[in-house]
C-alpha cells in the first residue's frame, strides 16, 4: 500500500520550504478533528507561522522533521522529534504533531513514519521517548502497536478543535 510513499528527514532549508504543504496538513488534520493544539477555525498564517518555528527549530538542530511524500514529492504525513531536552534528560526526546492527511489515511503511513522516528532517535542518541495523545482516539492503537507502554490519562487535559474537553494518554517507549 505504501510503495509509492517515501518518509525522510528534512533539513532546515527543505523545512522551510515545506511550510505551505506542512500547513495543508496540519489545516486538514484539526478540520477533521485532531486535537493537536490548535481551535477550529485554523487560519492559514496561523498553521504557517507554526512550520515556520518548525523549521527554525530544525535550523537550530532543537527538532528533527520527518515527512512522508508520494511519488510526485507532495507531503502526506508528518512527525517531529523534539530533541533539546533539560540538562538532566540528554537520552530522551518528545513525539509531537504526529499528522496524516485524511486522504491519505489508512496505507501505512503512520506506521512507517513511527519506523523512522525510532531511527532517528537513535542516531541522536536518544533511548527514551514519550509523547501524549487524545484519549480513546485511533492514535492509541498505532502507539500500541508500534511498541508504546500507555503510562496514564489525565480527563480534560486538552480540548478538540471545536472546544469540548478530551483526555490526554501519555506514552512512552525505550529504544534498545
Amino acid at each position: 500500500m505504501t510503495d509509492d510513499v517515501r518518509v525522510r528527514r528534512l533539513d532546515a532549508g527543505e523545512a522551510a520550504a515545506s511550510v505551505p504543504a506542512l500547513a495543508d496538513v496540519l489545516i486538514d488534520c484539526v478540520q477533521g478533528g485532531a486535537s493537536v493544539s490548535f481551535m477550529l477555525p485554523l487560519p492559514r498564517d496561523k498553521a504557517e507561522a507554526f512550520w515556520r518555528g518548525v523549521a527554525d527549530g530544525v535550523a537550530r538542530a532543537e527538532r528533527a522533521l520527518l515527512v512522508a511524500e508520494d511519488g510526485h514529492g507532495a507531503i502526506l504525513g508528518t512527525v517531529q522529534l523534539i530533541l533539546t531536552q533539560p540538562d538532566n534528560q540528554p537520552h530522551r526526546a518528545d513525539l509531537a504533531k504526529m499528522l496524516v492527511h485524511r486522504k491519505a489515511r489508512r496505507r501505512g503511513i503512520a506506521q512507517r513514519l513511527m519506523a523512522a522516528v525510532d531511527e532517528v532517535a537513535r542516531s541522536e542518541g536518544k533511548t527514551v521517548l514519550v509523547l501524549d495523545t487524545v484519549t480513546g482516539g485511533d492514535a492509541e492503537r498505532l502507539y500500541e502497536r508500534a511498541g508504546w507502554q500507555r503510562v496514564g490519562a489525565v480527563p480534560k487535559y486538552a480540548l478538540m478543535p471545536d472546544g469540548a474537553f478530551c483526555g490526554t494518554t501519555f506514552f512512552y517507549k525505550h529504544l534498545g
